[in-house]
């Protein structure tokens, strides 16, 4: 598994990320914005799911919620991947950055459960939430927020 990652961490990308304050900058602000918007997305989607804001149809913003968080989750594993690139043995054995992995994935297999479900169907066709869709919406609330501080986590270790 070394192996890996040191060949990793001397690929183009990553020598080039290193060696580039003004590359690694972008890809890191690229990084926050992917987060920001998973998580800008993800947090009211989970509130409307969990039963807040009632009088938002969750018929009309789900959809909507959903695929922008898609779309930062898809770009904060690619910015997320070139920058574990740069120090990947490092990165490899920080206990934060491997909570924030496992986070993550935990996240991931709510979101399948939850999109492959009978509930997501009901609520965004007809509206209606369903008590285990309410349950998996504040987990998945508390679940990336807490990935989110597992990163920043991983500077201070």
């Amino acid at each position: 598994m070394i192996d890996i990652l040191e060949w990793l961490s001397a690929t183009t990308p990553a020598v080039a990320l290193r060696r580039s304050g003004t590359l690694y900058m972008f890809v890191n602000a690229a990084h926050i914005l992917a987060i920001g918007l998973l998580v800008g997305a993800i947090l009211p989607l989970d509130l409307r799911l969990a039963g807040f804001f009632r009088k938002v149809p969750v018929e009309v913003v789900a959809p909507f919620l959903s695929r922008a968080a898609g779309v930062g989750l898809v770009a904060a594993i690619l910015t997320g991947f070139c920058l574990f690139s740069v120090r990947a043995v490092e990165y490899a054995g920080n206990p934060a950055f491997l909570a924030k992995l496992g986070l993550i994935a935990f996240g991931l297999l709510n979101v399948l459960a939850v999109h492959t479900g009978q509930g997501w169907r009901t609520a965004t066709t007809v509206g209606i939430l369903r008590p285990a869709i309410r349950v998996s919406a504040a987990l998945s609330a508390v679940t990336w927020i807490t990935a989110l501080m597992a990163g920043r986590w991983i500077g201070f270790l």
